[in-house]
């Protein structure tokens, strides 16, 4: 039988080394050994477990006085039963700080954990505004009901200071903890204290606003801001806002403001920028002309149709669009020509357009090659 290495020689170290030097240790030879940089290689597999298992035993305060005492040799046997069998630890972990595979260690020994902070429901409210207000940015305000502190206790959920007590079953804490064997292992498993549901305390004198609980529900107004250009469907975030915890155990939760945005007459919005239809008469396109509308910015938008345009030709209007969330400036304007086609012509409208029928319309014996140029400048991209 071989005999099991020194748990100091195998990680490098000095008897007297410190809790970083064995950490530092650690992650240098797992990295050098660990079965993702040497796959299909039996011996540093063996040697990787074997790292862990030194870490586990020296990592470990009380398992490391035991080791330093008595060795291998220890009176109560060794922890790991047979054999230590490793643990798995992704190799990108063994580059970050706080990676959490000490936690993985102390579960053999039971390791020591923290109270869980306790933070009140979140909150969900969806809001809704029009298009100019996402242009421009705007100050809103909803009216909402949730749960709120209780004015009554203040939140306390007794009639008086004298009214709570800690909680006899979790001492306080508001946790509990149960440690049970599995095979050489001790696993702990910590949940809330069921007597006092987590708070560390009982109302033994509870408040008649609020029975106890410290909360009443109420409507509250809430306000804030909307930056200009926000995305539909954002969430902006109150931080504090959201529903406080039983008997102030706690932090408030956050409340959550969710944008929806009303269509505008004519605008449709592609992230940046602003689209819109233009409808222009045979006249305007084939003359040109000039155009000015109202815009969301409080300027005219100022819309200049050259001469021979074509109805599906775009303009764009460099920086009259949305303001852009990410970098600076605004988007553009994108004018997308159409044709207004006239309804209830006249007959003496009629009559002029056969007069200039032969001027502006295609003969017969063109249309051939008209439809082969449309279909050659389509295909090379020319309009």
């Amino acid at each position: 039988m071989t005999e099991k290495r020194d748990y100091y020689e195998i990680l490098g170290i000095s008897r007297d080394a410190s809790d970083s030097d064995i950490k530092k240790a650690f992650r240098s030879l797992a990295r050098k050994y660990h079965p993702d940089k040497n796959p299909d290689d039996e011996e540093s597999e063996a040697r990787f477990k074997e790292v862990q298992e030194a870490y586990a035993i020296l990592s470990n305060k009380e398992q490391r006085r035991k080791y330093d005492t008595f060795g291998h040799n220890r009176p109560d046997g060794n922890p790991f039963g047979s054999g230590f069998q490793g643990v798995n630890i992704n190799f990108e972990d063994l580059f970050s700080e706080g990676s959490g595979f000490d936690s993985i260690f102390s579960q053999f020994f039971g390791g020591n954990s923290r109270r869980r902070e306790r933070r009140g429901n979140d909150l969900l409210v969806r809001h809704r505004i029009n298009f100019e207000d996402m242009f421009n940015g705007s100050e809103e305000e909803s009216v909402i009901e949730s749960l709120v502190e209780c004015d009554g206790c203040l939140g306390s959920g007794a009639k008086s200071m004298d009214g709570v007590t800690s909680c006899n079953t979790c001492d306080g804490r508001g946790r509990i903890t149960q440690t049970q064997r599995i095979g050489p292992f001790l696993q702990e498993s910590v949940s809330d204290c069921p007597n006092c549901a987590g708070t560390g305390r009982v109302v033994t004198d509870p408040c008649s606003s609020c029975r106890g609980d410290g909360r009443v529900k109420r409507e509250r107004t809430i306000r804030f801001s909307v930056p200009p250009g926000m995305m539909a469907g954002t969430r902006l975030r109150m931080q504090g806002q959201g529903e406080p915890t039983t008997g102030n155990s706690g932090l408030p939760g956050h409340l959550y403001i969710e944008i929806a945005i009303d269509d505008h007459d004519w605008f449709e919005r592609s992230d940046s920028d602003l689209l819109m239809a233009f409808p222009v008469g045979f006249h305007d396109l084939v003359k040109g002309r000039r155009f000015e509308i109202p815009h969301l910015d409080g300027k005219p938008l100022v819309i200049e149709i050259p001469a021979g345009s074509k109805p599906g030709d775009t303009i764009d209007i460099r920086g009259r669009g949305i303001t852009k969330t990410r970098g600076r400036g605004r988007g553009d304007v994108t004018v997308l020509l159409k044709l207004h086609m006239p309804q209830n012509l006249t007959q003496e409208v009629l009559s002029s357009l056969d007069d200039l029928s032969d001027s502006i319309d295609i003969s017969n014996h063109e249309i051939e090659d008209s439809i082969r140029r449309e279909a050659r400048n389509r295909r090379m991209g020319v309009d």
